[in-house]
């Protein structure tokens, strides 16, 4: 990413540093885990003395063009979730050679660069969560051990977030995370609909992005699912 300073609004640091600093900030807020992140509340987070949350809108512009972050509204607010895209965004920029902050960061991008960096650390010295799975470390292995943090993670979401029993499948695939790959958890999903554990559901998805279909499951036959519903958890 370049370095150069942006004159074509009031950020106070280059465009690329802001970017960068943007996302890092969903990250440190659990954005990519489902966590929900007013956008009101990254802005405040994220904002520099002498900068005004609209200076902002262009980069939020491009990174929801680019499937790096997406947007939802709940009980009237407007929320953003980091995308698998937005995580990996954000791992080029930081380990990119060429990028480096200003002189003064902050405590607060410091700090979240510290946890940044230990948790790819722990995750095998930088490498994606995707590397971790491959090495089989806190992989997920049998469709029962699948059951049973599916069933977890749906009654956490419903519960956390007054889903009322509908809840998106590609919450919960992001919650999972990359303990199983995408081929896998969809074959589990769909035994789990089998056994009448789950019903499979279409209904309308507000906001709906790209990379929020691609996270949600199609059936045989070709249609698209978006929510899953509890019917029976002891089957």
């Amino acid at each position: 990413m370049s370095d150069t300073p942006e004159t074509k609004t009031g950020l106070r640091s280059s465009e690329s540093q802001s970017t960068t600093r943007l996302l890092l900030a969903l990250w440190e807020l659990g954005a990519h885990k489902s966590d929900e992140v007013k956008r009101v509340d990254l802005t405040e987070k994220i904002k520099r003395t002498g900068e005004k949350a609209s200076d902002y809108q262009g980069i939020f512009d491009k990174l929801e063009q680019q499937g790096a972050i997406a947007f939802e509204m709940k009980n009237r607010n407007r929320v953003i979730y980091l995308t698998e895209k937005g995580v990996q965004l954000l791992g080029e920029s930081l380990y990119n050679p060429e990028f480096e902050f200003d002189s003064q960061i902050g405590a607060r991008t410091a700090n979240a660069l510290l946890r940044w960096m230990r948790e790819m650390a722990s995750s095998g010295n930088g490498a994606s969560a995707t590397a971790k799975e491959e090495k089989g470390e806190g992989a997920i292995a049998s469709y029962d051990e699948f059951k049973s943090l599916a069933l977890e993670v749906y009654d956490k979401l419903n519960r956390d977030y007054n889903l009322n029993d509908l809840v998106p499948i590609y919450r919960m695939r992001r919650e999972v995370g990359s303990r199983i790959n995408r081929s896998q958890f969809n074959d589990w999903l769909l035994e789990m609909q089998e056994k009448d554990i789950f019903e499979l559901m279409a209904g309308e998805m507000p906001d709906i992005t790209p990379d929020k279909r691609e996270d949600s499951i199609t059936v045989r036959g070709g249609g698209l699912r978006y929510y899953a519903k509890l019917i029976n958890s002891d089957n």
